[in-house]
């Protein structure tokens, strides 16, 4: 199959950019537009091992990032599979169908402090920030062989904005990363015969007329680049006519269903959903339909359901009626209540197989309206039928690793307050003993019965 063949438009939808596609990579399974991505950290989609993507899910690719395997120790980068598989998909365990999507950093990814130079970019590893080098970034790129790879793009995240000043210096160090990208696969291409990875070009959350300079570039380089990575909807309305065949992976960042559709209405084709396994990992089970099937309901429906409330513990329906995912054909909601309020991993493993089918569910309704043309009504139906929001939920997350998030500044409260203090005991009781002034110290895991006995924790039997 040549590469002009594995993306098509199928329908454009009127008053809009809204369209449908087929991306279609050789060996891969076909992915009708617009769709998403999921999110993976550390190569892993969170909750899910790669069994259960394949047995239960519809899942069809994976964003995955760079940041996540250049940290000091990483085994992958000395990892070499059999039979010249790629690198990243042996060592991840990603089905031989799925899309494998290789960026420079992840979405959304941690702001970094340092401000990034013509030869390398700020990044973060769980080692804390540190800097990536462009020719590193291309090297991995190529070793790593994943299906897809996003330029490097000097994208303006969390600590500064972009002045007039900036946005020049942006511009032109984008631009001289994209041809010096291309140019080492040009010379690649002559010197092996190894196919590459397909190439998406960046481009900056800026008009396309503010970064005229480095569209300009593009147009040049239109038959080395397979596709655009969008990180603004702002960047789509004056795209240039010679870019506008290319497919458009949204890196946006949605927080909520409304924020996809505005993407979708764009132009987007793909797009990476950060807020799924945040709902996720807050106890919230999805319950969206698109299009709506009462546009006219009582009052405003909400996104999804909290499982942490306790209403649910003797609940025995489904997480959502009619829904055919794993979760909901073979457990209830008092189930999953129970398994929340017990820490229970397994909850959120239903949890984000559950949201995974719904938003399946979501984007095959989303081709659908387009192509039937109702796709403006149908988004104003939605807008008018759901919240804007996701509820709130008052129910602690599963562990969480510090380096996934940013710090929102100070005397911020611990995501992970320790599981174990020291008992201080009931003023009066017995065992306020243990933590008086001057008291006997609290016995260690080597204490004998007597200590234990003198400091009230117990009385020694007889």
């Amino acid at each position: 199959m040549s590469e002009e063949n594995m993306f098509s438009i199928t329908r454009a939808s009127t008053g809009n950019a809204a369209r449908t596609g087929l991306l279609n990579l050789p060996n891969r399974q076909p992915i009708k537009t617009p769709h998403y991505l999921a999110l993976a950290s550390r190569g892993a989609i969170p909750h899910l091992t790669q069994d259960n993507v394949v047995k239960h899910t519809d899942i069809r690719g994976a964003y995955m990032a760079v940041e996540d395997f250049v940290e000091k120790g990483t085994p992958i980068l000395k990892y070499n599979p059999p039979n010249g598989t790629s690198r990243l998909r042996a060592y991840t365990a990603t089905p031989d169908n799925h899309l494998l999507v290789l960026g420079a950093r992840r979405s959304p990814p941690v702001p970094s402090p340092g401000a990034s130079t013509d030869a390398q970019m700020a990044i973060m590893t769980a080692f804390g920030f540190t800097k990536l080098q462009a020719t590193t970034f291309r090297s991995l790129t190529s070793s790593l062989d994943p299906d897809i790879v996003v330029g490097l793009g000097d994208i303006p995240y969390g600590y500064y904005k972009v002045s007039y000043k900036k946005i020049d210096k942006i511009t032109d160090r984008t631009a001289r990363w994209m041809q010096a990208h291309v140019q080492e696969r040009a010379v690649a291409a002559k010197e092996q015969a190894s196919k590459q990875p397909m190439l998406y070009a960046p481009l900056l959350p800026l008009s396309c007329d503010a970064q005229r300079y480095y569209t300009d570039h593009l147009e040049d380089m239109v038959n080395d680049i397979h596709g655009l990575a969008i990180y603004s909807t702002v960047s789509m309305a004056d795209l240039p006519a010679e870019l506008q065949h290319l497919p458009r992976l949204g890196l946006t960042e949605p927080n909520n269903p409304r924020a996809v559709l505005q993407d979708i209405s764009h132009g987007i084709d793909i797009t990476t959903l950060p807020f799924l396994s945040s709902v996720t990992d807050a106890g919230i089970a999805l319950d969206i339909r698109f299009p709506v099937a009462n546009p006219s309901p009582d009052s405003p429906l909400p996104l999804g359901v909290d499982m942490w409330d306790t209403a649910h513990a003797t609940d025995v329906s489904a997480l959502r009626e009619g829904c055919p995912c794993y979760a909901c054909t073979n457990h209830h909601r008092a189930f999953l209540q129970h398994l929340l309020s017990a820490k229970e991993m397994l909850a959120w493993v239903l949890l984000q197989i559950h949201n995974h089918q719904v938003m399946d569910q979501f984007f095959q309704g989303v081709r659908e309206s387009i192509e039937r043309g109702t796709f403006e009504q149908d988004v104003a139906d939605f807008e008018r039928v759901y919240e804007p929001e996701f509820p709130e939920t008052g129910g602690r997350g599963p562990r969480l690793r510090g380096y996934q998030f940013k710090s929102e500044g100070p005397n911020e409260r611990k995501r992970n307050p320790a599981p174990f203090t020291v008992y201080k005991g009931k003023k009066g009781d017995q065992s306020e003993k243990i933590v008086e002034k001057g008291s006997v110290p609290v016995p260690g895991p080597d204490a004998m019965a007597e200590d234990l006995e003198k400091v009230g924790f117990a009385e020694k039997a007889e």
